[in-house]
């Protein structure tokens, strides 16, 4: 067949132990899923229920690669999440069933522009300029983990240059990996190659060119990102 102009090539994150990449087809974020991090943003946290943003499939950045610091930002932040990666489909999926539907997990860095981000949020716009933007998702090795959860008392964090910056056992998540995708696949069907990022704990905070960011999850491989000169 022949187009117009090349399409894209396919995005796809290495499996540890495996010689098989997982190819991406979607990558949707969940908001405000740790009540710390609700607090910092001037919020306060209520069960309600969880609200979704996507970020573009082409945004990924992967374990040790650069990051241009991004333009239209003077206050560029990190966001350390744990990613799930689906590996079975599914609508309307219980509670009960949803770890069928769990590939594994990975690390990740939900890459934002705070200052664009409320400002876009006083004026009850979306957040896609702030959340969407170029090279704005890292995310690691992913870790084969079928129909498996990670234990709670899992603990993910964050450094800058070393420095700790965010950190949180998986357990203080107001919702889980299960209710989470129960809650996505009632809305959009998943699929196999859609990433879910599930939230950050509280720390949030600026980086800037020269700064060197690396995410924890325990269990999972970690990642390493460095920043650049402003684009």
């Amino acid at each position: 067949m022949d187009y117009v102009f090349a399409p894209m090539p396919v995005q796809s994150l290495p499996v540890a132990d495996e010689t098989r990449r997982f190819a991406l087809r979607r990558i949707f974020c969940v908001g405000r899923n740790y009540a710390d991090h609700i607090r910092e943003m001037g919020f306060q946290p209520e069960r309600e229920p969880p609200f979704f943003f996507t970020k573009p499939v082409d945004a990924l950045v992967q374990d040790g690669e650069t990051v241009a610091y991004p333009p239209l930002t003077e206050n560029f932040h990190h966001e350390a999440e744990l990613v799930i990666a689906i590996g079975k489909a599914g609508a309307n999926v219980a509670v009960e069933r949803a770890l069928d539907h769990v590939y594994g997990y990975a690390v990740g860095n939900d890459l934002t522009r705070r200052d664009l981000q409320f400002a876009l949020r006083d004026r009850g716009r979306p957040w896609d300029w702030s959340k969407g933007f170029d090279r704005s998702a890292v995310v690691g090795t992913i870790t084969r983990m079928l129909g498996q959860a990670l234990p709670g008392s899992a603990r993910i964090s964050l450094t800058v240059n070393g420095e700790a910056r965010q950190d949180a056992a998986l357990d203080t998540m107001i919702w889980n990996v299960p209710e989470i995708i129960a809650a996505l696949s009632a809305s959009v069907t998943i699929q196999p190659g859609d990433l879910v990022f599930t939230g950050t704990p509280a720390g949030v905070g600026p980086l800037k060119p020269g700064d060197r960011c690396a995410v924890m999850v325990q269990g999972l491989t970690p990642i390493t990102t460095l920043i650049g000169p402003k684009a």
